[in-house]
């Protein structure tokens, strides 16, 4: 069976205008190679960007993760703000805002260690940060950097 392939010189339109903007965000990370200092930086001036309630859950995300693990190098994955382990990311957080959801995510890398079994959750829901919910990441934080 022969394979269809697309006509020289047509590009794929089906990536919205956020998603372009990610992929084109994580060439610039990849490029930049930043150092320590330079992802703190990176980050805040992600989270600067978010409007309410992304904002203060980034906010709170950040110090949650410095006062859990500051080993943990911030840094930026895709355009979010993100936290690495010897350059790669164990977790981010994807906030509503960046495209367009009902809610915003905290999402793990396959090199954080939640393993659970032969099945186990990656990516969680934020919707609002609760006192039980900051409880909850600072576990997942403690968990997924090992």
């Amino acid at each position: 069976m022969k394979s269809k392939s697309k006509p020289a010189g047509k590009r794929y339109e089906g990536f919205t205008d956020a998603e372009k903007s990610a992929m084109k965000a994580r060439v610039d990370e990849m490029k930049a190679g930043k150092a320590a200092a330079d992802g703190e930086a990176a980050l805040q001036a992600k989270i600067a960007e978010m409007k309410e309630p992304d904002l203060s859950m980034a906010k709170r995300l950040h110090a949650l993760v410095k006062a859990t693990d500051p080993t943990l190098t911030p840094t930026t994955y895709y355009g979010m703000p993100a936290y690495a382990r010897n350059g790669k990311s164990v977790f981010w957080f994807k906030p509503a805002g960046k495209f367009k959801s009902r809610y915003a995510t905290l999402e793990f890398g396959d090199i954080a260690t939640l393993d659970d079994g032969t099945m186990w959750p990656v990516s969680w829901a934020l919707a609002k940060m609760t006192s039980a919910d900051e409880a909850k990441i600072k576990a997942l934080i403690k968990k997924a950097a090992g």
